[in-house]
Order: structure tokens, then C-alpha cells, then sequence
């Protein structure tokens, strides 16, 4: 599985209103071509809503 940076992150929810839910936010990195692995560990994050960047940041680079 490929590296996910924070700023891959950041260029896949590119337009994200927060708060947000998680399913919206990777509905929204697939549109924006996220690279599977980072929809992936985003899908995986356990978190259900997120109240801004800095959570999901947070929510998928957290377990690192």
C-alpha cells in the first residue's frame, strides 16, 4: 500500500464543509481522485463525523 501524506489528504477533501461525516468526506475523495489507499485508511478510520481538518488529520494519521 502506497504512503499517504497529510497533503494527499488535504487535496482529496478539497471543498469539504465541515462538520462532516465520514461517508461525504470519502464520497468526496473519490470524486476529487484520492488514491485508493488513502480512501481507504479514511474508510477505515472509525470515526463517524468529523468537525473540521484537523480531526480527520487526526482520525487517519493518528494510529502512525
Amino acid at each position: 500500500m502506497a504512503d499517504v501524506s497529510p497533503i494527499d489528504l488535504q487535496k482529496a477533501l478539497k471543498g469539504a464543509d465541515y462538520p462532516a461525516s465520514r461517508d461525504d468526506l470519502v464520497s468526496l475523495a473519490r470524486s476529487n481522485g484520492a488514491d485508493d489507499s488513502l480512501v481507504e485508511k479514511l474508510t477505515q478510520s472509525g470515526t463517524q463525523q468529523f468537525d473540521g481538518p484537523d480531526d480527520v488529520q487526526k482520525a487517519v494519521f493518528g494510529n502512525e
